[in-house]
């Protein structure tokens, strides 16, 4: 199972999509030498033995930051490279009409920019199909794809084990089945379900 989050931490410092692989197995594992010592690289492996997780940088570094709060959009930026193609940066009435609301207007946050391309430049913020499948062996085949389901609110304890879609996902998994998907509770992955996103 592979989910993958675009969004921004400053600790990144540039937007990214995190890919998160989840497989009694994996491919293509980072290697020892990306740890600092060879025990570290050890302990990485026992505590996730079934979990990969990989981060692509789909907005290329650039004038649109601001220099002195990397968490801002500069006042005066115009575009920002995505992928290699050159997007302008939203005007401010753009934010409202995709219902993004500029918590220190008319400072553009970078999280909220993410929200912006999130809508007008999905296919290129997403991970391709190639990057989906970075810890995935090669031989496996994609049975099931969604853009959205409901997920678990863990910081409330609710467990994926208890969640209705990763139960029949998990049952697509075991059987090969798509069809066994049938979520009868709505999608909630959209940013506008997690108010807090972009202050953690």
């Amino acid at each position: 199972m592979v989910i993958e989050v675009f969004g921004f931490s400053p600790r990144a410092g540039l937007p990214d999509t995190h890919i998160h692989t989840f497989a009694s197995e994996l491919s293509d594992r980072d290697p020892p030498e990306r740890y600092v010592i060879r025990d570290a690289y050890e302990r990485y492996l026992a505590n996730n033995p079934h979990n990969e997780s990989r981060f692509i940088f789909p907005i290329e570094e650039g004038p649109w930051q601001d220099a002195e709060n990397g968490e801002l959009v500069a006042r005066n930026a115009a575009e920002v490279v995505v992928r290699g193609h050159t997007l302008p940066v939203p005007s401010l009435d753009e934010y409202s009409r995709h219902s993004v609301k500029l918590e220190q207007y008319p400072r553009v946050q970078v999280f909220e920019l993410c929200r912006v391309l999130a809508d007008t430049a999905r296919e290129q913020v997403l991970a391709t199909a190639q990057e989906r499948r970075l810890s995935v062996f090669p031989d496996m085949t994609q049975i099931l794809q969604v853009e959205d389901w409901h997920h678990p609110n863990v910081v409330d304890v609710e467990r994926p084990s208890e969640s209705e879609a990763f139960r029949q996902f998990a049952q697509v998994l075991a059987t090969g089945e798509p069809g066994l998907y049938r979520p009868s509770l709505p999608p909630n992955t959209h940013w506008r379900n997690w108010p807090d996103g972009g202050h953690l």
